[in-house]
């Protein structure tokens, strides 16, 4: 068994059938478990049931061998990790072949795959961790040097895998992941030289990009001039789709816009642009921002060369227009300047007003709208609302693509935004402020046009207010805008009334209800109980039973014939009447003995079921009886019944059970034991006979309690040596 506080490299384990021990380093091949990691498959595309049961059945496997693996021992597991190509293999598979934040991929068309996929997800990150991990805890670690070189030498890390886990995990697990690869780095510093020779190999990637899409940089194009008529130029408008939806660079939005690709094919190609656009534009602030800005904000001394850093940068930027523009959106370069001024008081203000006229100059020849404000951008950066090209699916669906607006993209959590609805309720690429600004200035050109026609005519040629002034003027309208009233009203928004002036409750109009009344009577209202008012007296108000008293008793007067009067003065006679003979009575029927020969007697008929007083009632009554038979009666009674208490006395309560105890002994012939006494007297002073006849009597009975023959097993080791006498 391995030893504690010792590192996991300087370890030995003793294995092997008794007899044939042998002993082997804790990091050793043959400590390595046979077992075969299967290689990851990406889930199906067309989400057919055979392939989705069979994705399943091939991710449940690899999940399963993960979760084992995560359950190993701190020694196990990097044995399994270090000697282990198939899972090595694995692992590569998946950083190779999962699905990417803009990889269309079916998971949303399956719940069992999602779930499947995500749980696949989350074991794979689990395990690089691990494996990124030296010291797990006190007792389980690694030697810092042999970790770096245990990772470096077996290719545990790498820098292709390196940027797999940022594309993979970077957008939820951003904090472990960061420290993740410090943990690696810092360990093993060989890994920044191989940062640097990616370099060339990122850079030969876009270069692809560039002469796939038919573009060539400045340099190529300077040191080898291009024959006419061999090689034909190709470009977006003229390449396949293949190529297209293989390879898209940021100045192709416009080509894909008006090619007439198939409409999911349109759609994932537009998504990928701004996807690109957007990931380049935060990778380059990134870069300003460790190199320039931060040394600059932790005062260095070399802050002269950082500020020169970050302008020449700029200088750089200034050629691209469209990339300029953007970055200005999404981290305004005004920003970044006041910054650089408050730190470096010696700036260049020609420079600096020579970038910013320059960053002007980039969104008016790209056609974009700035926003409002360096705040506004500065809210939609942190708050992750829309840019100019998060609103390219609309675009797209005006040009004829047919693409849905905004959609979710799976794998590593990256979402694509939704466009944003004005006041107007139409899908809107502005703010509420920015359309009123809009009608605001259109109606001060035209006054005549009312505003309903004009947010008609804004939704149509997206919110563009130039071109809206353009084509009225010269009469270029839509032919469905020039079938509009072109004095239509804005359409009103119907104003909900409020929930608590609309609402309808039972306790409408009482005395407690506060939002109808000024005032409520406070003494009302109180909590707990109120001041001067006992418990008792509460329960023996019995004011509420005395006036349900009267009402009951009211039902047992029951009179079935009415006295009729014969004194015309009102004075009621003492027989009952009926209704004076109609002459007009048919008796034709009266012979008939309805009823005669039924078995109820007449008695039966008329009696009534007799009134029953409510017990609760009943109480009040029958005190009331009692008084008017007499104190003694009632002495009597209440000395017959006791009292119901509502909480007995317990010492009462105590002195029954220990009376119900002694009689059950007594029935039982139970005979208490003697009372012993083994304390006795001062000690020296001598003990009588009986306290040393229950002392005896307490040692030869000690067997019976707890500790079964205790005296006879220490007895016993005694005279056998074991205990010194």
């Amino acid at each position: 068994m391995a030893c504690a506080r010792v590192p996991l490299d300087e370890q030995q384990v003793t294995e092997g059938p008794k007899g044939r021990e042998r002993t082997l380093p804790a990091l050793h091949p043959e400590r390595k478990e046979d077992r075969c990691f299967m290689l990851y498959q990406p889930p199906p595309e067309d989400a057919s049931p055979a392939q989705v049961e069979e994705f399943l059945e091939h991710a449940q496997f690899i999940s399963e061998d993960l979760e084992w693996l995560l359950a190993l021992p701190h020694d196990k597991f990097w044995c399994q990790v270090v000697f282990d190509e198939s899972l090595q293999k694995c692992l590569d598979s998946y950083l190779r072949n999962a699905p990417r934040g803009t990889d269309c991929a079916s998971l949303s068309s399956s719940p069992a795959v999602a779930e499947m996929q995500r749980s696949l997800h989350r074991s794979v990150f689990m395990v690089f961790l691990r494996m990124a991990t030296h010291k797990e805890s006190k007792d389980n670690f690694i030697t810092p040097a042999v970790f770096g070189e245990i990772i470096y030498d077996n290719f545990l890390f790498d820098i292709p895998k390196i940027l797999d886990l940022c594309v993979l995990f970077g957008r939820g697990n951003s904090q472990l992941l960061h420290k993740m690869i410090e943990n690696i780095f810092s360990q093993q510093p060989s890994y920044y030289n191989d940062l640097n020779e990616t370099v060339p190999s990122v850079i030969q990637v876009f270069d692809t990009v560039l002469e796939k899409c038919g573009i060539h940089s400045e340099e190529t194009g300077a040191n080898e001039p291009l024959k006419l008529n061999t090689h034909p130029r190709r470009t977006t408008m003229t390449m396949t789709e293949e190529v297209t939806h293989t390879h898209t660079h940021t100045q192709s939005d416009h080509s894909v816009i008006k090619r007439n690709f198939d409409k999911c094919l349109q759609e994932d190609l537009w998504r990928r642009v701004c996807h690109s656009r957007r990931r380049m534009v935060e990778i380059t602030h990134l870069l300003l921002q460790h190199t320039c800005l931060q040394p600059i904000l932790e005062g260095s001394e070399h802050t002269a060369s950082f500020v020169e850093d970050f302008l020449q940068t700029f200088t750089a930027f200034l050629q691209e227009k469209r990339f300029l523009a953007d970055y200005d959106e999404l981290f305004p370069v005004a920003d970044d300047i006041s910054l650089l001024q408050q730190a470096f008081p010696h700036l260049d203000d020609t420079r600096t007003s020579y970038l910013l006229q320059a960053v002007e100059s980039a969104w008016d020849s790209t056609g974009k709208k700035r926003p409002v404000t360096a705040s506004s951008a500065n809210q939609s950066r942190d708050t992750g609302s829309k840019t100019s090209w998060d609103t390219a699916p609309a675009k797209l669906e005006a040009a004829g693509g047919g693409a849905t607006a905004g959609a979710e993209f799976r794998g590593a959590e990256a979402m694509m935004d939704i466009p944003r609805k004005g006041s107007n309720g139409a899908v809107c690429t502005v703010s509420a402020g920015e359309l009123e600004s809009l009608l605001t200035h259109i109606r001060d050109l035209l006054p005549d046009l009312g505003e309903g026609f004009l947010l008609a005519c804004l939704e149509e040629y997206g919110y563009d207010g130039e071109l809206v002034i353009n084509n009225i003027l010269e009469d270029k309208l839509a032919p469905d805008l020039n079938k509009l009233d072109r004095s239509m009203p804005r359409p009103v928004n119907e104003v909900q009334p409020p929930v608590i002036t609309s609402r309808s409750n039972v306790f409408d109009d009482d005395e407690f209800d506060v939002f109808n009344r000024d005032q409520v009577d406070m003494s009302r209202v109180w909590k707990g109980r109120r001041k001067g008012e006992s418990v008792r007296e509460m329960l023996n108000d019995k004011r509420h039973v005395d006036e349900q008293r009267d009402r009951y008793r009211s039902y047992q007067t029951v009179v079935d014939e009415i006295p009729i009067t014969s004194d015309p003065a009102g004075n009621q006679g003492g027989a009952y009447g009926f209704d004076d003979y109609d002459d007009e009575y048919d008796d034709t029927y009266d012979i008939n003995q309805v009823g005669a020969n039924d078995l109820d007697e007449d008695d039966e008929l008329l009696n009534r079921r007799p009134f029953t007083t409510p017990q609760v009632l009943s109480m009040g009554r029958k005190g009331e009886e009692e008084e008017e038979e007499g104190e003694e009666e009632v002495e009597e009674k209440e000395d017959a019944v006791k009292r119901d208490q509502f909480v007995q006395d317990p010492a009462v309560l105590r002195e029954r059970a220990e009376a119900r105890r002694l009689a059950m002994q007594n029935r039982r012939g139970y005979r208490p034991p003697p009372q012993s006494n083994v304390v006795g007297g001062p000690k020296g002073r001598g003990q009588t006979q009986e306290t040393t006849q229950d002392r005896r009597r307490k040692e030869m009975n000690k067997s019976r309690g707890v500790n079964h023959n205790r005296r006879a097993m220490a007895d016993r080791k005694r005279n056998k040596g074991m205990i010194p006498s």
